[in-house]
């Protein structure tokens, strides 16, 4: 697969992104909070960190950090022995765990993280298969599965941990998620694995449209920054992902990094917030954001 196949969905939700514009509301404007409560936790921001796997350093600290800022945070492929150092950070977790074929794998990684304390658990289900074919794939040397509903029913209930599908990218999907007793989705296209993909935050109206509170919303994919983050919220996700932008900043400065790119991010969503009169996340209107065609 080359570097610009991969590019194709990226690019596109960029642009979607940057199409799309917000009128302000500032007359009678107070200072907002990004205070929310979700899987019974309270959190200082709805910006988490993306499902980010093999970090130089280790996993820990993306959990140390996330913390530090009151978010919560999502980590993806490690063994149970990763995922136990980035619980024992006390950071609220949800554990994206890979569609292995061995079914044991992903039992017992549901397993550990139900008794070490994660507050959810998901399935990064479009990771099952290649890219150019519908080989399913090999991924750092463990084969993944294809995994059947049926199959995806069984691990959803084998848990009393609310549990995430991502890769969700239709309404379709959605309500199967919901039929499958899903607590929420994850919408993504995981970094170009599917092809000239919708952006994930051009769905999120239909979808809530579709399943109305039913499902906790988390938009992945491409939130560069506190500015991203309002207008994704503004469309109807509950919780906003960002990853890629953590990246230099754990390396530069540890969880320390991770914490203040955060709160970073936060200031300008307060900041969006302020300006569209949101005195909190509730209260942020749809209205208040169109898709600006003539750029």
């Amino acid at each position: 697969m080359s570097e610009n196949k991969n590019a194709d969905s990226i690019r596109i939700a960029r642009k979607y992104l940057d199409s799309l514009v917000v009128e302000g509301r500032i007359l009678g404007a107070v200072h907002p909070s990004t205070r929310l409560c979700v899987l019974g936790a309270e959190f200082e921001t709805p910006i988490m960190t993306g499902a980010l796997s093999h970090l130089k350093g280790g996993m820990a600290g993306l959990a140390e950090g996330a913390r530090a800022a009151g978010a919560l945070c999502s980590v993806g492929m490690g063994d149970n022995d990763s995922l136990g150092k980035v619980l024992a950070t006390g950071a609220k977790v949800i554990k994206v765990i890979k569609p292995y074929a061995d079914r044991e794998e992903i039992f017992s990684r549901i397993r550990f993280a139900e008794e070490h304390g994660a507050l959810g658990v998901g399935m990064d289900v479009e990771h099952a298969v290649d890219v150019e074919n519908d080989t399913d794939s090999l991924v750092a040397g463990y084969q993944m599965k294809l995994p059947t509903l049926d199959e995806l029913k069984e691990y959803v209930n084998s848990t009393r941990l609310p549990f995430f599908f991502k890769g969700a990218l239709s309404v379709q999907d959605a309500l199967t998620a919901r039929e499958l007793g899903a607590a929420g989705i994850i919408l993504s296209h995981h970094n170009g694995l599917l092809r000239w993909a919708m952006p994930p935050y051009a769905l999120l109206q239909d979808i809530r449209r579709a399943v109305g509170n039913d499902l906790i919303l988390i938009a992945d994919g491409g939130i560069a920054d506190g500015f991203d983050a309002f207008k994704v919220l503004a469309l109807g996700a509950d919780l906003v992902c960002t990853g890629r932008p953590l990246i230099p900043a754990y390396e530069a400065e540890g969880a320390d990094g991770v914490a203040k790119t955060i709160r970073a991010f936060t200031d300008e969503l307060r900041a969006m917030m302020l300006r569209t009169g949101s005195r909190d996340l509730k209260s942020i209107d749809p209205s208040v954001v169109h898709e600006a065609r003539w750029l």
